[in-house]
C-alpha cells in the first residue's frame, strides 16, 4: 500500500524526468487526480536548425573585431599628356631640363621626348611610370626646381616676336629685336616670316642701328674664326645674319662674335633666297 509520502516522491521524480526530457508533464496530485499540464521551457543548445540568436548592439556602436573598409585613393589628376601644347608644357619641359631629364626644347609641345623624360623622372622617385604629368608628379618636380627664367623657357627659341620698330614699316626690312631675340622679315609693313636669333657675346656685341645688306655668301666660312657661316647676309663690317650650328645645338647657352645667329636652317634658307642686296637691316631694343 502506497503512502502519501511515496506518492509525493514519485511525483517529484516524474517532474524531474520531464524536466530532463523537456516534455509537457501531466501532473497528478496526491489524491491521484490529474492537474493542468505543466509547461517547462528548457534552454536550447545551438544546432544547425536553431542557430544562436545574435545579441543586439547599441545604436552607434560597432561590433568588436570589425572595421570600416578604407576606400582606395582616387588617382591623381592628369594635368598634361602627349599631344598637349602651351606655355604650361613649356614650363614643364624647362623644369625637366633643370634636373637633366630633358635636353631638347623647351618646345611647348608634349612630344615623345617629354613622355620619356617624365616617365624616367617618375620611375626614379617611385611614382607610377605613366609618362603623363599628374598632380603628384608636378608637385614633386616643382619642389626640386626653380621657376624658369624667360630664356630658360625659350632656350631654343619659339618666343613671341616683339612689335616691329617703326623704321621697319616701309620697304623690305630685316627687323631684328634684341628685346625678344627675334627677326621679322617684313615687306611694306607686313611680316612675311619670323625666327629666333641670338647676338654677340659681352665683348663682341652686335651693333645696333639701321644698315643694309651689302653682300650675300651661301657657303661662307669666317676667315677670322675659321667657323662656318652658312647663308650669310652681311650688313655691318664682318657682322652678318647667318645660320649657326652652335645655336641649333645649344640655344641661348652660347653667343656669337657679333653676328646675328639663326638656328632654324629651313627658315633662313628661305630668307636667304628672298633677301636682296640693299635690303634694310634694323637692329633695335
Amino acid at each position: 500500500m502506497r503512502t502519501k509520502g511515496m506518492a509525493g516522491r514519485s511525483m517529484a521524480a516524474l517532474v524531474a524526468l520531464v524536466a530532463v526530457c523537456g516534455c509537457t508533464a501531466q501532473g497528478v496530485d496526491a489524491d491521484g487526480k490529474h492537474r493542468s499540464p505543466v509547461h517547462i521551457d528548457l534552454p536550447r543548445t545551438p544546432t544547425a536548425s536553431h542557430p544562436p540568436t545574435a545579441s543586439r548592439t547599441p545604436a552607434g556602436d560597432k561590433p568588436s573585431g570589425t572595421s570600416t573598409p578604407v576606400p582606395a585613393p582616387a588617382p591623381a589628376k592628369v594635368l598634361w599628356s602627349a599631344g598637349d601644347k602651351g606655355t604650361a608644357v613649356r614650363e614643364l619641359q624647362a623644369r625637366l631640363r633643370q634636373v637633366a631629364w630633358l635636353f631638347d626644347g623647351p618646345t611647348g609641345t608634349y612630344d615623345d621626348l617629354t613622355v620619356t623624360a617624365v616617365r624616367g623622372f617618375q620611375g626614379k622617385r617611385g611614382l607610377p611610370r605613366t609618362g603623363e604629368t599628374d598632380a603628384v608628379t608636378w608637385q614633386r618636380l616643382v619642389r626640386m626646381t626653380h621657376e624658369p627664367t624667360k630664356w630658360e623657357l625659350y632656350a631654343l627659341g619659339g618666343q613671341p616676336a616683339a612689335a616691329p620698330d617703326p623704321r621697319c614699316m616701309t620697304g623690305r626690312a630685316l627687323c631684328i629685336s634684341k628685346t625678344s631675340r627675334t627677326l621679322r622679315w617684313m615687306i611694306d609693313g607686313k611680316t612675311v616670316s619670323t625666327m629666333a636669333v641670338r647676338f654677340g657675346a659681352q665683348y663682341t656685341p652686335t651693333r645696333e642701328g639701321v644698315f643694309s645688306v651689302y653682300w650675300k655668301s651661301r657657303h661662307h666660312v669666317s676667315t677670322l674664326y675659321d667657323s662656318p657661316m652658312p647663308y650669310a647676309m652681311f650688313f655691318s663690317g664682318g657682322q652678318a645674319v647667318h645660320y649657326s650650328y652652335d645655336f641649333a645645338a645649344r640655344g641661348y647657352a652660347g653667343g656669337s662674335h657679333g653676328c646675328v645667329n639663326v638656328r632654324d636652317e629651313v627658315k633662313i634658307a628661305a630668307l636667304f633666297a628672298q633677301v636682296r642686296t640693299g635690303d634694310k637691316v634694323v637692329v633695335y631694343w
